[in-house]
């Protein structure tokens, strides 16, 4: 973070523009909006900043603009000189005002243009009703503390009047009906049980995160997650919400998947929004389907929401094809894993022209996995391709045959999750990487 966020308040205070022209009056329009009594003065004297709060350069002569911003800083009043970053002793953000909820957004000066490009998608994404909703649960503030003096029970009845009918109304402008609404959701207080929602990570990369999946971090009271998430998803929680790691490598487990089911049912009874969060997909090799049976056992309301799994952000990283009409109609995706030291599969089904096999947790077993394939009847000169960390930035590839791979895989491998594709479809990846390469090179 470059710099700290803060929301000065200016009502009753005084400010000092120093400038002229269109950019000076829209700085003193700003901090008229806030409060501030504004002073403006095409140049600069010590003196204009007796008692002031906040001060402002712009479109002033160099000389007054290096006055104003030496001056301020000698006298521990926040400055700004517009374009000017070095003379800054705070940057002015893009603010997007419905009033009382304001939001700022900054790039450190930077790069303004993008940071108003921003403000312009935030203007369109939060229209102006949601001023009104945070009023409206301001009105209620006190009521709030005085009947639900616990903070994290308030916090669960504020989040479900905020989303829910309540909510509504107002932006349908029935505002009477919204306020009745919500003084009836607090007398309910916070007696909805907890719930747990199953969501996929993706493959570590925040940006492949699903909306819903976002939306349920901000929201969760409870972070429940495995070794794969990526540390920028977990940056997207909710910053007080609680985080428990039930991560698992290979044959160790730091809680086994019994105490992880007992672990969601106990703090979904506690009221808690759980939030179950798994890498790639809950329901492809994440156990999702042991969760959701247990929870429904035990009467806990429960929620899927998929991600993007290992076998698609890894083909799409690398430009490979899981299905193409000239060389793969099906894709079908395996498990790696081990039991009591064998690989347990049905090789034969497997053995098929025109198909892809995604192999996940592959590495380790891959010897008996081209084995098992040979034996089976596959082409021993048949493409694959070994993909670690796919879909995350440090993702690497390496391809060959079976044979090769094998070769090579434990000198290759920096310890990150591994994915093995094999199929005649691998090789129209390679040629698509071959020719992105190529489009790439200079002439």
């Amino acid at each position: 973070m470059q710099h700290f966020p803060i929301f000065l308040e200016l009502h009753g205070r005084r400010a000092l523009v120093v400038g002229r022209g269109d950019i000076a009056a829209r700085k003193a329009g700003l901090l008229r909006e806030a409060g501030a009594e504004v002073t403006v003065a095409a140049q600069f004297s010590a003196a204009l900043l007796d008692g002031c709060a906040i001060a402002i350069g712009a479109d002033a002569e160099e000389a007054e603009l290096l006055a104003l911003a030496a001056a301020a800083r000698a006298a521990g009043i926040p400055v700004n000189v517009v374009d000017r970053p070095a003379l800054c002793g705070f940057i002015m953000p893009a603010v997007i005002d419905r009033a009382p909820l304001t939001i700022a957004v900054s790039s450190g000066g930077v790069a303004p243009v993008l940071t108003r490009l921003l403000r312009a998608r935030i203007e369109a994404a939060v229209p102006p009703a949601f001023g009104r909703l945070a009023a409206l649960a301001a009105g209620f503030r006190d009521t709030l503390r005085r009947r639900l003096p616990d903070l994290a029970e308030r916090r669960r009845v504020l989040e479900r009047l905020l989303t829910g009918r309540a909510a509504d109304l107002v932006f349908a402008g029935r505002e009477a009906e919204a306020q009745a609404e919500f003084a009836a959701g607090i007398a309910e207080g916070a007696a909805a049980p907890g719930m747990v929602f199953l969501v996929g990570a993706g493959p570590g990369d925040a940006d492949l995160l699903t909306l819903r999946g976002l939306r349920l971090l901000g929201e969760a009271d409870v972070i429940v997650h495995d070794r794969l998430v990526g540390d920028g998803v977990l940056a997207l929680a909710r910053r007080d919400a609680e985080r428990i790691y039930v991560g698992k490598i290979r044959a160790k487990h730091c809680l086994p998947q019994e105490g992880i089911n007992e672990l969601l049912i106990r703090l979904a009874r506690a009221g808690r929004k759980v939030v179950r969060l798994k890498g790639g997909d809950p329901f492809i090799f994440g156990r999702g389907g042991e969760e959701v049976e247990a929870l429904r056992a035990a009467g806990i309301a429960c929620e899927v929401v998929p991600g993007v799994t290992a076998a698609l952000a890894c083909a799409a990283q690398e430009l490979i094809p899981l299905t193409h009409r000239a060389v793969a109609r099906t894709v079908t995706l395996v498990t790696g894993h081990t039991h009591d030291g064998r690989l347990d599969v049905d090789f034969p089904p497997l053995v098929r022209a025109r198909t892809t096999l995604a192999v996940y947790m592959g590495i380790v077993s891959l010897p008996q996995l081209r084995d098992g394939l040979f034996a089976a009847g596959m082409d021993p000169a048949t493409p694959a391709a070994l993909i670690e960390s796919g879909g995350a930035p440090n993702h690497r590839a390496l391809r060959g045959t079976l044979d090769e791979l094998v070769a090579q895989a434990q000198a290759w491998t920096r310890g990150g999750p591994t994915l093995v594709l094999i199929g005649a479809a691998v090789a129209r990846g390679a040629a698509h990487a071959e020719a992105q390469a190529a489009i790439r090179e200079p002439a």
